[in-house]
């Protein structure tokens, strides 16, 4: 099974090739996630790779003095992307990246599992902006399989669905007893496949 960094590597590359995919007509486009059109969502994938650096580096949520805030897509949003994933990623690569503790918002946590966390939001956000773009939303199959399978998904799941992260989710949707990893993983995150 591929380790945590490989997986984030897929997830990124999932959502990078959505990105690129995007045309002039596409801003304005709704997507499954009912407040952000494409642009939105884009700029909400954009700010949480800018954080990357700052947190894994020690920083905290109080120290960014709201400089991750306002428009972080500017006026090529394709580029904005492009230099902040970057960015996120090698600080991610950096020795010992996810074996720190970072400073999120609901307290301290290892640096794995914020690892997790900005894999899963990237790959799920990469079939929102498939859908949002009407393009291929078919997921990396071993991505989504170890998504699927971790055990953080059942704790991170349930914690959003509890309220521990209200918001985050739309609420669950039925499974089908015949669901494939895909529609469980977009269901249980409140998506209809």
């Amino acid at each position: 099974m591929p380790g945590q960094l490989d997986l984030h590597a897929t997830a990124m590359a999932e959502f990078d090739r959505r990105v690129h995919l995007i045309d002039d007509a596409d801003w304005g486009r709704p997507t499954p996630c009912e407040e952000w059109d494409v642009r939105a969502l884009l700029a909400h994938l954009v700010s949480e790779q800018l954080w990357v650096p700052h947190l894994l580096g020690g920083g905290t949520i109080a120290g960014a003095q709201g400089r991750f805030d306002g428009d972080v897509l500017g006026a090529d949003p394709a580029a904005a992307w492009e230099e902040a994933s970057r960015a996120a990623r090698t600080a991610w690569l950096e020795a010992g990246a996810p074996e720190r503790t970072v400073h999120l918002s609901f307290g301290d946590a290892p640096g794995s599992l914020y690892l997790w966390q900005m894999t899963f939001d990237l790959a799920v956000h990469a079939w929102d902006l498939a859908r949002g773009i009407g393009a291929d939303d078919a997921l990396d199959p071993g991505l989504v399989r170890a998504l699927v399978d971790s055990e953080r998904f059942e704790e991170e799941i349930g914690a959003v669905q509890a309220g521990g992260g209200a918001g985050i989710f739309a609420p669950e949707r039925p499974v089908p007893a015949d669901a494939g990893p895909q529609q469980i993983l977009l269901a249980r995150t409140g998506r209809t496949p």
